[in-house]
């Protein structure tokens, strides 16, 4: 019997590099072409009529979303997605396998021998499969969970982040992996605002979860995110059945307004539960907050900056020695659900 034949969609080169060497390792399994793009990934669809397609979600350009759905209606074929934010139950797996992908995978995030040849393995036996028709469009998530693998139930802790310019696509990522049952969370944006305008009108065409901008008096509820980038005010939380965001007209904190400083330490000042993240940033705001979040039991975490971004915040929470998790991009989104789910 010929090989499964695969086309590998995905804009990072040593992503593609890491998913043709699982592949070619797989039994079974031939690599028959790769592509950066969709505009590149369509001309090799034509030209080598692959048996099954793996699909980055987030490429430039057209985003592997929008190719799947573009795909489902003109060429329909097994399709598996790859990423760190399709894990079983979360909105982006859900779409996806709404519009027709066979599964999502999760991309590995470490690459010992072991988890090596573990991926080898498990990959390898979901393209075997969906190229045999054993996997039918919908029918199954990252983790062999029927239906997108729906075991997310919010605990009703409110998730509050805190993000300057580098960090925005960090959030955007969090954002990408909540549904309509997602926690509910305040994103308090310090950047330009023309760029933050820019990425917010970006996630409201791209994302699942339903987005509100931050206004006064407003119920924090299940399955809603807040948007906290008007820089005339800040935004605190305020306790009550249920609990409220309020807008606040007062200087800039720190230099900053919003201030993640004020937010957290509202938040504190509340006794709800809670969880607090300070996404890569400039300057110390948020650091001293996050710090009292911290000291009434809530869950804090912060990003580890890339070696290009800014090492302020991250620094300065070490420097605190604050207790608290200490976490790579990638990692945030999963952590965040892991945290929050009262579903076990």
């Amino acid at each position: 019997m010929a090989n499964v034949r695969v086309l590998v969609v995905d804009d990072s080169a040593a992503m593609r590099a890491l998913f043709c060497d699982i592949l070619d390792n797989a039994k079974g399994v031939t690599v028959a072409g790769t592509a950066r793009n969709a505009d590149e990934a369509r001309v090799q669809l034509e030209t080598l009529k692959p048996d099954v397609l793996t699909l980055d979600v987030e490429m430039p350009g057209m985003s592997g979303m929008e190719f799947l759905e573009e795909v489902m209606a003109t060429r329909p074929m097994p399709v598996i997605m790859l990423s760190s934010i399709t894990q079983a139950g979360t909105g982006t797996a859900r779409r996806a396998l709404e519009l027709g992908a066979v599964h999502c995978f999760p991309k590995p995030l470490h690459t010992s021998r072991e988890e090596f040849d573990a991926t080898v393995r498990q990959l390898g036996d979901i393209v075997l499969k969906a190229a045999a028709g054993e996997l039918k469009p919908g029918g199954e998530s990252g983790d062999g969970a029927e239906g997108g693998g729906a075991r997310y139930k919010s605990d009703g802790r409110i998730v509050a982040l805190a993000c300057g310019a580098a960090g925005i696509e960090t959030a955007r990522q969090v954002l990408a992996a909540y549904d309509a049952a997602c926690p509910p969370t305040i994103v308090l944006f310090d950047a330009d605002p023309a760029a933050v305008d820019k990425a917010v009108a970006a996630m409201r065409h791209s994302l699942p979860c339903q987005l509100e901008n931050a206004l006064d008096g407003v119920s924090l509820e299940v399955g809603k995110v807040w948007l906290a980038h008007d820089p005339t005010r800040h935004v605190i939380v305020e306790a009550g059945e249920p609990p409220r965001l309020r807008l606040v007209e007062r200087e800039p904190i720190n230099g900053c307004r919003p201030s993640a400083d004020l937010l957290f330490g509202s938040l504190a000042r509340t006794g709800l539960p809670a969880l607090g993240g300070l996404l890569t940033g400039s300057g110390t705001d948020g650091v001293r907050g996050l710090a009292i979040l911290a000291d009434t039991g809530a869950r804090v975490f912060h990003q580890r900056p890339a070696d290009y971004a800014p090492r302020d915040r991250y620094d300065a929470v070490r420097a605190q020695g604050t207790d608290l998790a200490d976490l790579r991009q990638e990692a945030i989104p999963d952590w965040i659900l892991e945290q929050t789910n009262a579903a076990g």
